[in-house]
């Protein structure tokens, strides 16, 4: 079993059990301690585990939501190609949405400069990347900012949204999976998440492997309001079916 393979199985015991234990891990899987206990630390570099005494636990358990700085550089050649891939998502020319998020702000970062564009987004970070962008005409939604994700959120930003309707949301999410769609931690950001996808067309969903899989707090859509689902090479083959046969089509970067 390759190392990916371990990461994502562990991953997958801890979730489903609320913790792992590195030696049962050690025996089902064959490996030594040594190797599990590398595991563990990696997947907690990655902010979906943190380690305990004798295992660990996932993140999600101990309602830990990091801030933006802390998941900036977490799988950052992913989220570049996810979002690149993203990029031919975008309509020639007209409105699209700008979620709040580490791998949707990219968009922003990469958006083309050879057609003209309204961008609605209610995240700080992405209307600072745009606002000098001449070709782009930036509409930033209002509300109370969660100094957690550097999001507007609550009743003033989803009434922004009333007589809005763009052609593209490009969407972020902390969860996803077919059975229970698009989950976020907070129950502010998922109102807000639902309204954003209410107000376009068509909804691209933007998620690194590590967000599938996962189950959080609070709902925001089930896959059938989902057109497409970008990730990137670390999804596995069944996870990717499960969420086609949800609903949206599946692109791997």
């Amino acid at each position: 079993m390759y190392a990916t393979e371990r990461h994502q199985e562990i991953l997958r015991r801890a979730r489903a059990e609320g913790r792992v234990e590195v030696k049962q891990i050690a025996e089902d899987l064959d490996v030594t301690p040594e190797t599990v206990r590398r595991d563990l630390t990696a997947l907690e570099r990655l902010g979906v585990l943190r380690r305990v005494h004798g295992g660990a636990i996932p993140v999600e358990r101990l309602g830990i939501e990091p801030a933006v700085d802390e998941r900036e550089t977490r799988l950052a050649g992913q989220k570049e190609r996810i979002a690149k891939v993203a990029l031919d998502e975008l309509p020639d020319g007209g409105s699209i949405i700008i979620d709040a998020g580490t791998t949707t702000v990219r968009i922003a970062q990469m958006l083309p400069l050879d057609r003209e564009l309204m961008v609605v987004t209610h995240s700080l970070p992405v209307a600072n990347l745009l606002i000098s962008k001449p070709n782009v005409t930036l509409y930033l939604l209002g509300g109370v900012v969660r100094p957690r994700t550097l999001a507007a959120v609550g009743d003033w930003t989803r009434s922004n949204l009333a007589d809005v309707f763009v052609d593209v949301a490009f969407i972020g999410t902390n969860g996803i999976t077919a059975t229970r769609g698009l989950t976020t931690p907070d129950l502010g950001e998922a109102a807000v998440k639902r309204a954003l996808i209410s107000a376009a067309r068509r909804t691209v969903v933007l998620a690194d492997h590590t967000k599938f899989g996962r189950e959080d707090f609070a709902h925001v859509c089930d896959l059938e309001a989902i057109d497409t689902v970008i990730s990137d090479t670390g999804l596995a083959d069944e996870m990717a079916d499960e969420i086609e046969d949800a609903g949206p089509t599946v692109v791997r970067a």
